[in-house]
């Protein structure tokens, strides 16, 4: 094995734990300065640290994508966290003028880097981009009957409770805060003062959107995150399986040299006997009343 490669060494570093570890606690420090930033005694106090600490992380973040970009190669460009990441880092090269003052404001979205970087929020992300299209579906049916409902509710209630019901854009509100079930015993109270069976309303209302919808969309969101967990067990799976059969190979691999190699010695050993056996004869075999002066003497 020769020595490894700069790239190579790159790799390592990139995929290494400890180099994780450090980038989440850089993350985890420039949000507590940036924390500390909204507090203008210690700003007016500590003005010329917070700038150089600010520059000081936006320089190890864009090394250690500058390191990951040597490391990856262009497979670098082919991951969205990657392009997540360098938007959020570029924001803060940004110059500090007074056009791009409000860009300059989104370098707080550096903490967001805590989802590309730890892979458990990255799962969970995940997920819920798969879950986009069924929460689609499911948040296109919440709407269907919200928006009936407020409907109905300004045609029903609209002259008696006009602070909730006086148009379609207050009716909205208003049953969105009933959905959350924030302070809708008032909003009941205030149309069942006139409406007693207004109480059918409501109670239908919260069924159907609360109790029924909503947990739809949670439905959807939870068995997306099982669909991504197990896709991720199984490329665990699969790369462990992977692995274990290089193993065998490798051993069965060695093994049959080894029977080779025993053969040869067995077919080595078995040559020089066979050729020793072959040199060697047998005596004839005499008959009975013949001893050893048989011949010309026994003639005479």
């Amino acid at each position: 094995m020769g020595e490894p490669t700069l790239r190579g060494r790159a790799v390592e570093t990139v995929d290494a734990g400890w180099f994780r570890n450090t980038v989440i606690v850089l993350i985890l420090l420039n949000a507590v300065t940036l924390g500390l930033e909204t507090y203008e005694g210690l700003l007016r106090a500590w003005g010329p640290a917070f700038r150089l600490a600010e520059t000081t992380f936006v320089g190890l973040f864009a090394a250690e994508l500058l390191l990951k970009m040597y490391a990856r190669g262009r497979a670098f460009f082919r991951d969205p966290w990657n392009w997540f990441d360098l938007a959020v880092v570029g924001v803060a090269l940004v110059p500090a003028s007074a056009g791009f003052s409000v860009l300059r404001l989104l370098r707080i979205l550096r903490i967001l880097r805590l989802i590309s970087v730890v892979p458990q929020m990255r799962q969970i992300v995940s997920a819920l981009f798969r879950a986009v299209p069924g929460m689609g579906t499911v948040i296109g049916l919440l709407l269907i009957i919200v928006y009936t409902s407020a409907v109905l509710g300004e045609k029903l209630f609209g002259d008696t409770a006009p602070a909730y019901f006086g148009d379609l854009g207050t009716s909205l509100f208003t049953l969105f805060m009933v959905m959350t079930t924030e302070d809708w015993p008032d909003v009941a109270e205030a149309v069942m003062a006139v409406h007693p069976a207004a109480w059918v309303f409501f109670v239908c209302y919260l069924v159907a959107t609360t109790f029924i919808i909503l947990n739809l969309v949670i439905g959807v969101i939870v068995t997306a995150l099982e669909q991504e967990v197990n896709a991720e067990r199984w490329r665990e799976d699969q790369e462990l399986e992977q692995e274990q059969h290089d193993a065998v190979m490798v051993r069965l691999d060695a093994l049959t040299e080894q029977v080779a190699l025993l053969r040869a010695q067995v077919g080595e050993s078995a040559a020089p006997q066979g050729e020793q056996g072959a040199g060697m004869r047998k005596p004839s075999a005499r008959r009975p009343g013949e001893g050893p002066s048989s011949g010309a003497f026994g003639s005479a």
